[in-house]
């Protein structure tokens, strides 16, 4: 890192305490945004964060529709991300009309939905779920055929775990993060590698999670990499995880399974980090109504779980 990011993140660090604001980082951030965060996680962790910090501004460093969860959970606080142009293309991939239409045309299987959406598609599915929870969700859901979107993948690996029919909504929906990886990737580690571990995220292909030693949310990936015996291993998901991977576990090697950036998270810098602190700009604002109903969802994940 450059002295002059060295010194934006100091006038970030002073910003920060003089507007009684919270920085929280996606695992997928930039490493330089992640060393200034109070806190690092994924998306629901950092959204069940923010609910007990004790700070009136919330800068959240991470694409949009998680900057909306953590508005919804946090009704009485300002929510601002860095760039507002931050936006995830899986998320777009599941409107809200996608959601009621098939909910009409399936009305008795519930609609599990995925937290990386939009506020107005969760406001319309039954309960939300996210990668590290999605087996347990739909296992626990008194039906035997489920609806989830809007990752097809995510969709697969619970309908796998949970050995239930999981109807994934829309049928193609997909991070183009993980369809990156591939799996002649995991085939050719395995022969440079052959002493490693391969780790991947369930938005990865089925063909890549099958591969695998271990399949998991970011989170989960992170707790298998410190708990593990294992000194080396390949990581199937966003670089972000694997910088942070090697700050906080410099004694273990990670090899990315492929290197694939999110252009999305990374539309967040350090300079628009400190703008967004300074003018309280990109306020992250969801309509009350839409709030309400969206919160609902995922207030029957947390007690499903």
């Amino acid at each position: 890192m450059n002295n002059r990011s060295k010194v934006i993140q100091k006038r970030i660090m002073k910003l920060k305490e003089k507007r009684n604001a919270a920085i929280l980082s996606h695992n997928y951030q930039r490493p330089e945004i992640q060393e200034i965060a109070d806190f690092i996680g994924d998306s629901l962790e950092l959204a069940v964060k923010a609910t007990k910090i004790n700070a009136e501004i919330i800068v959240f460093c991470g694409v949009d529709f998680m900057a909306e969860t953590a508005a919804i959970l946090n009704p009485d606080k300002k929510v601002i991300i860095p760039s507002a142009d931050a936006k995830c293309p899986m998320a777009a991939q599941l409107p809200a009309g996608l959601v009621r239409k098939a909910k009409e045309n399936n009305p008795d299987v519930p609609f599990v939905i995925y937290v990386n959406s939009h506020a107005e598609a969760r406001a319309e599915a039954d309960v939300c779920c996210t990668s590290a929870n999605a087996d347990r969700i739909v296992e626990q859901l008194n039906s035997d055929t489920i609806m989830l979107g809007p990752d097809a993948n995510l969709a697969w690996y619970a309908q796998r775990k949970a050995r239930k029919r999981v109807i994934p909504i829309p049928s193609n929906g997909y991070c183009y993060v993980h369809r990156a990886f591939r799996k002649e990737h995991v085939s050719k580690v395995r022969r440079e590698y052959p002493d490693a571990a391969v780790i991947v995220h369930p938005e990865c292909d089925p063909e890549v999670q099958l591969s695998a030693d271990f399949v998991g949310s970011t989170s989960q990936m992170l707790k298998f990499a410190k708990k593990t015996d294992y000194e080396r291993i390949i990581v199937g998901t966003e670089l972000g995880l694997i910088q942070r991977m090697r700050r906080e576990i410099p004694d273990k090697s990670f090899i990315p399974l492929n290197s694939v950036i999110c252009f999305n998270m990374k539309k967040n810098t350090l300079e628009n980090l400190l703008n967004a602190i300074e003018k309280e700009t990109n306020a992250v604002n969801v309509p009350p109504s839409v709030a309400e109903r969206a919160k609902k969802p995922i207030k029957r994940m947390v007690e499903i779980s």
